[in-house]
């Protein structure tokens, strides 16, 4: 029973960890890279759609994307999802493809992305926390039903303990390589 409650954990934490590193590779560094705005969502015939969805995202040079629309017709959707996202970026439409190029980081704008990416992984380690508590509850009240000892809630408590500081440690590494990322001139 605890060998059970310690996979949920290790899958949820793991699901967390997995999901801070999708929202790390979005926030925007020196290089251009298209998991930047692959999942901007785009209204698509009045559906919020992921870009990726719509069109191919390539690197032509390191500081540019080109975005080419599967639809013809969702160019001007594409370009105004762009426009009203919170990147900052300016597309350049030719008819056929979006351009779009990245501008070199200022150093407030990097100071800022920082305190963004302290922001979410704050936020990923509270998600981490809220999985140890949820689990520590249940293992209580495994023990209370009388489903587990209380040694075994104590033992289960314990390695619950050690994911959670594994998986925190694990968000502290990916936070100062995005820091690094961002910082690099």
């Amino acid at each position: 029973m605890i060998k059970d409650v310690l996979k949920e954990a290790e899958s949820r934490m793991k699901g967390a960890i997995q999901s801070l590193g999708e929202d790390l590779a979005g926030i925007r560094t020196g290089r251009a890279t298209p998991a930047l705005i692959e999942k901007m969502s785009v209204i698509y015939y009045d559906a919020p759609t992921p870009l990726m969805q719509l069109a191919t995202i390539s690197v032509p040079e390191p500081r540019s994307l080109m975005i080419r629309p599967f639809d013809q017709t969702s160019l001007k959707d594409i370009e105004r999802a762009i426009l009203a996202s919170d990147l900052g970026l300016t597309p350049n439409n030719d008819g056929k493809v979006i351009h779009l190029h990245l501008p070199p980081l200022t150093e407030d704008r990097r100071r800022d992305l920082v305190k963004v990416v302290g922001k979410r992984l704050e936020e990923a380690r509270i998600a981490i926390r809220n999985i140890r508590r949820d689990l520590i509850r249940d293992l209580r009240e495994f023990e209370n039903e009388k489903l587990i000892s209380e040694d075994d809630q104590k033992r289960g408590e314990e390695e619950l303990q050690k994911l959670t500081d594994k998986y925190v440690e694990e968000i502290d590494k990916m936070g100062e390589e995005k820091e690094q990322e961002i910082l690099e001139v």
